[in-house]
């Protein structure tokens, strides 16, 4: 059982990578939007209903797959470096699939702001993302998040084995994915 988590801030091209990595691996592609814009139908992701159907949907599907005979999942997450619930749920994720004998692998993804917001518009993104559709409102809270969060590490503060950060600002996804999967012989 392989765990590939993928993070970055918004707009980074998470989930394009994951379906990229898909294509090259029998990985199942599992990227946050699935559970957000589910949820979003019936709460907003950041009322408490929404951030606690979000979280046992995830979790029960993870639970799933770590104790299934399936090859192993990507999943996309946009972590806050500088929140400690963040930490602890990156941690809890990693110990639900570990503790059933996986291996977890982390990727992190950089880009500039200009690119992220050029891929903020894409079709892929907006096909599989219906929040995002409001490009002007998706636009405010990826640059409204910056000044509330930090959604890149800081050199050397993860600390996993199984870790590779990337700068995929001039990088197509498909050559994101083919490092990642040769970084860790998936």
């Amino acid at each position: 059982m392989k765990f590939v988590m993928i993070t970055g801030p918004q707009a980074v091209g998470k989930m394009t990578v994951g379906q990229e990595l898909a294509k090259l691996t029998n990985l199942s592609l599992f990227h946050n939007h699935m559970t957000i814009d589910l949820v979003g139908q019936f709460f907003d992701y950041d009322t408490p209903s929404g951030k606690r159907l979000v979280n046992l949907f995830r979790h029960e599907i993870f639970e799933e797959m770590a104790s299934s005979d399936e090859e192993g999942m990507i999943f996309t997450y946009v972590w806050a470096f500088n929140l400690q619930e963040d930490w602890e749920y990156v941690e809890r994720v990693t110990h639900q699939f570990e503790s059933k004998g996986a291996t977890v692998y982390y990727v992190e993804l950089e880009a500039n702001l200009d690119t992220r917001l050029q891929r903020n518009k894409t079709e892929n993104r907006l096909q599989h993302k219906p929040s995002k559709r409001d490009i002007q409102w998706s636009e405010n809270e990826m640059k409204d998040s910056m000044n509330e969060y930090r959604l890149n590490s800081i050199a050397g503060e993860i600390t996993h084995t199984n870790y590779i950060r990337i700068d995929n600002t001039n990088l197509s996804a498909r050559e994101v994915a083919e490092k990642v999967k040769d970084a860790f012989t998936l």
